[in-house]
């Protein structure tokens, strides 16, 4: 089952991303999504192993971006794909069967080639531009959700992404969507993980309950 809330982590460093991984997880974090911009595989990889080792210790989920081949070599939780140049079906024959595999989209025809590829989840955005860098791609709202979550119709949990706040929370949730991923209000006040937990009806107590 895939988590309803996942926090993308953030940081000016590598080291700052750490700091925050551990951060979310101790606030009660289900999923951290490894999102650090590193050119050298050697380096990423020692990052990779570091916050293995912090969500292990927390058994928090961890997700790599793009780095599926590290993610295998760390056993990270699984991959998620931002990169569209990453295959999603080389990337599944490479990871262990176990490994979950998500990617990103902003197109109906995004979504339906990742859902026949068998990805695992797919990271619907953005919900709010965020910057003038992402103006190549649309602006979705809950408008945009509605017609997407229609026209797809399918299993394959969709996460919402994108400039996100608890302010909009219950208004994603009605379009159909099955959770979020967020940023920077998780960073801004890590106390907001257990605020989004509460919201999306997802908190690692409530689930711990259900299963008894």
């Amino acid at each position: 089952m895939i988590p309803k809330l996942h926090y993308i982590s953030q940081g000016n460093t590598p080291k700052e991303h750490l700091e925050n991984i551990q951060k979310a997880c101790a606030a009660g974090a289900e999923l951290v999504q490894l999102n650090l911009q590193i050119s050298s595989e050697k380096k990423y990889l020692k990052f990779a192993k570091e916050a293995r080792e912090i969500t292990s210790h927390f058994q928090t989920r961890f997700i790599i971006n793009n780095h599926y081949k590290i993610a295998k070599e760390v056993k990270a939780d699984g991959v998620h794909l931002v990169d569209i140049n990453f295959c999603a079906t080389i990337a599944l024959e490479y990871l262990f069967t176990w490994q979950i595999l998500g990617a990103s989209a902003n197109t109906l025809q995004e979504c339906k080639t990742l859902i026949e590829k068998k990805v695992d989840y797919i990271n619907l955005g953005p919900f709010r531009l965020e910057s003038i860098n992402n103006l190549n791609v649309k602006q979705l709202g809950t408008n945009g959700y509605i017609t997407l979550i229609e026209a797809l119709n399918t299993d394959t949990p969709i996460i919402a992404t994108g400039g996100i706040t608890t302010k909009d929370t219950q208004d994603i949730l009605k379009t159909g969507i099955s959770g979020i991923a967020v940023s920077d209000q998780i960073t801004q006040d890590f106390n907001n993980i257990k605020k989004f937990n509460q919201l999306l009806g997802a908190s690692s107590i409530d689930e711990k309950r259900h299963t008894f």
